[in-house]
C-alpha cells in the first residue's frame, strides 16, 4: 500500500511544476521554455517528496529497541 503512496508523488509534482512552468513561459512569453523547466522542477519536486515518503516509511516499519524479538 506504501508503494502506491510513494508512487503518486512524482506524477503530482510534475503537475504542480508544469503549472509553475506555463505561468514562468507566459510571463516571458516563451511557453517551450517554461514547460520544459516547468517539468524539470516537478520532477526534483517528485522525487525529493517520493524519497521524504520512502524514509518515513522506513523509519515506521524498524522496530523499537526497547522491545524484545521473542
Amino acid at each position: 500500500m506504501s508503494e502506491n503512496k510513494n508512487a503518486a508523488f512524482l506524477p503530482m509534482g510534475i503537475g504542480v511544476g508544469i503549472a509553475i512552468g506555463v505561468a514562468i513561459g507566459v510571463a516571458l512569453d516563451n511557453l517551450g521554455l517554461g514547460i520544459a523547466l516547468g517539468v524539470a522542477i516537478g520532477a526534483g519536486i517528485g522525487a525529493s517528496g517520493a524519497a521524504a515518503g520512502r524514509k518515513k516509511t522506513d523509519k515506521d516499519d524498524t522496530p523499537d529497541k526497547d522491545t524484545k524479538g521473542d
